[in-house]
C-alpha cells in the first residue's frame, strides 16, 4: 500500500490507485470477519452452554471474559502497532484470534473455551492497527475513504453475524460446525495480512509503558466488570461499588504515571487537548447510542401491544428486517463517507451525523405508536450513525500526532466500549425499575426516558462539537 502520488501533472497513476484500492480491500475482508465473529457469539451462547452442560450463568462468561480481554488488548495493541510496526501486530492479534478459534472449536470444557474467548480478545484491537497503517500509507483523501470503509465493514460484520450465525448452526448441524467455521475466517484473514499487507514505515520512540498498560488494564477490567455486576441487580453491593472505587482509583494514578512517563502508553495531554477531548465526548455518547440503545429498541419491537400495551409484536424474523435496514444504510453511508468528506469536509460529515442521530431518536419518540413512522426515524439515526462512526475515528486520528495514530484509535474504541457499558447498565435499570405494577413488565414511559436521553446525548455532543470547532 504505497503513498499515493501524483504525477507532474496532477493525475495519480492508474495503477497505483488500483493497487491502494486493492489491499484497502483486503483490509475490509479482515473488519468483516472481525465483526462477523464479534456479532456471531451471543447468538450461539445457548448452544455452547448446551454443548458442554454449563448453567446459564457459568455461560455468560463466553462473552464477559472476551470482552475484558478486548478492553486490555486495544490500548496495549494500539502502542505496541505504533511502536513496532502496525501489520506486525495485526499479524500477532489475527494469529491470537486464530488460534482462539480452533480452541473454541475444539474445547471439551468451559475452561478450555474461555481461554480461546480470552485469546480472542485482540478481535478489537484491529480497527485501530489498521487505520494506523492506513494512514501511514495513504494520502489524507484515500485515507478517509479507507477509514470510512472500515468502520462500515466492521458495522456490517457485527450485524451479519448476528443474523446469520443462528441460520448457519442450523444448515451446519451443529454448534462444533459453525465454530469450525469461524476458524476458517479467521484463517483466510491470517493469509491475507501475512501475504497481502504491507507494513508501516514510521515508528514512535521511547520504550513499551508495560506499567501503564497494566495499571490501565486493571483499571479498565475492574471498572468494566462492575458494571456488568451491577446491572445485574448488584448496584448496592459493597462490592460493587468498592470495585468501581478502586478502578476510579487506580485510573487516576494511571494518569498521573502517564503525564510523568517520557513515552506513555496514551498521550494523556493530546487526549485532554481541545483538539481531541471534544471528540472523546462524541465517542462516549456514541458508544451510549450504537452500543447500548440497540437492545432497548430491538426489545420494543418485539413487545406484544394486546399484553404490554406498547410494541408492535414482530418475529425474531421481522425485527431482523426491521432492525436491519438501519444497520444496513449505516454500512452504505459510512462506506461512502470519504467521498462525501472531500465535497462538505469532515467538519460538516460529522456534524450532519451528529445532527441525524439527534434527529433519528427524538423521532422514535414521537413515532412510537407507527411501525412506519418507527422505521423512518430508525433509519434516519441509522444513517447518522454511519456519519459518526467514520467520522469520529478519522477526525481522532487525525487530530493526533503521526507516530501515535493506532493508540488515538485505541483511545476511541475503548471510550466507546465504556459508553456503552455504562448506559447498558443504566438502560437495564431502568427497564427494571419503571414497571407496570404487579409485574415485571417495563412501562412505556422506560423505553421513551431511554431514547430521551439518546436524544440529549446526541444533542450535547453536537453541541460540543459545533462550539468546539466554531472556535478554531
Amino acid at each position: 500500500m504505497s503513498v499515493t502520488k501524483s504525477t507532474p501533472d496532477g493525475v495519480v497513476p492508474e495503477e497505483r490507485r488500483t493497487r491502494v484500492r486493492a489491499v484497502v480491500g483486503l483490509l475490509v475482508f479482515v473488519e468483516l470477519t472481525s465483526g462477523f465473529l464479534q456479532g456471531g457469539t451471543t447468538p450461539l451462547i445457548p448452544a455452547m452452554r448446551d454443548a458442554l452442560g454449563v448453567s446459564t450463568g457459568d455461560a455468560q462468561w463466553i462473552t464477559t471474559l472476551q470482552f475484558l480481554a478486548s478492553a486490555v488488548s486495544v490500548p496495549v495493541f494500539g502502542r505496541l502497532g505504533d511502536r513496532f510496526g502496525h501489520r506486525r501486530m495485526l499479524r500477532v492479534a489475527v494469529l491470537s484470534i486464530t488460534g482462539g478459534c480452533v480452541i473454541v472449536a475444539l474445547a471439551p470444557n468451559l475452561g478450555l473455551l474461555l481461554l480461546g474467548r480470552v485469546l480472542l480478545g485482540p478481535l478489537a484491537a484491529l480497527l485501530p492497527l489498521e487505520v494506523g497503517l492506513c494512514r501511514d500509507r495513504l494520502t489524507t483523501a484515500d485515507n478517509r475513504k479507507a477509514v470510512g470503509m472500515l468502520a462500515a465493514s466492521l458495522a456490517l460484520g457485527s450485524m451479519l453475524g448476528s443474523f446469520l450465525s443462528s441460520p448457519l448452526h442450523h444448515v451446519l448441524g451443529g454448534i462444533h460446525g459453525t465454530l469450525w467455521a469461524f476458524a476458517v475466517l479467521a484463517v483466510l484473514c491470517a493469509v491475507v495480512t501475512f501475504f497481502g499487507v504491507p507494513e508501516s514505515r514510521q515508528r514512535a520512540s521511547g520504550p513499551m509503558d508495560w506499567a501503564g498498560a497494566g495499571m490501565l488494564s486493571i483499571s479498565l477490567v475492574l471498572f468494566l466488570a462492575a458494571f456488568s455486576r451491577g446491572s445485574d441487580g448488584g448496584w448496592l453491593q459493597p462490592s460493587t461499588m468498592g470495585t468501581i472505587l478502586v478502578a476510579l482509583a487506580l485510573f487516576a494514578g494511571w494518569v498521573r504515571w502517564e503525564l510523568r512517563h517520557p513515552a506513555p502508553l496514551v498521550d494523556v495531554r493530546a487526549v485532554a487537548g481541545r483538539r481531541v477531548a471534544p471528540h472523546v465526548l462524541t465517542t462516549f455518547m456514541l458508544g451510549v447510542i450504537m452500543l447500548a440503545a440497540p437492545v432497548v429498541s430491538i426489545t420494543y419491537l418485539a413487545a406484544a401491544p394486546h399484553e404490554d400495551g406498547y410494541g408492535f409484536g414482530l418475529s425474531a424474523l421481522g425485527i431482523g428486517i426491521w432492525a436491519g435496514i438501519p444497520h444496513l444504510l449505516a454500512f452504505l453511508v459510512a462506506s461512502r463517507s470519504g467521498a462525501l468528506a472531500e465535497r462538505i469536509g469532515m467538519r460538516r460529515l460529522l456534524l450532519t451525523g451528529l445532527v441525524l442521530l439527534t434527529a433519528g431518536h427524538a423521532g422514535l419518540i414521537a413515532a412510537h405508536s407507527s411501525l412506519y413512522l418507527f422505521a423512518v426515524a430508525y433509519s434516519v439515526a441509522g444513517a447518522g450513525m454511519g456519519l459518526a462512526i467514520s467520522g469520529l475515528p478519522t477526525v481522532i486520528v487525525e487530530a493526533s500526532p503521526a507516530d501515535r495514530s493506532a493508540s488515538a484509535v485505541a483511545v476511541y474504541s475503548n471510550i466507546k466500549v465504556i459508553g456503552g457499558t455504562i448506559a447498558g447498565a443504566v438502560f437495564t435499570s431502568l427497564l427494571e425499575t419503571l414497571v407496570t405494577r404487579g409485574t415485571d413488565i417495563p412501562t412505556l414511559d422506560a423505553y421513551l426516558l431511554v431514547w430521551g436521553l439518546c436524544t440529549v446525548g446526541a444533542a450535547t455532543a453536537l453541541l460540543v462539537t459545533l462550539t468546539t470547532w466554531s472556535r478554531e
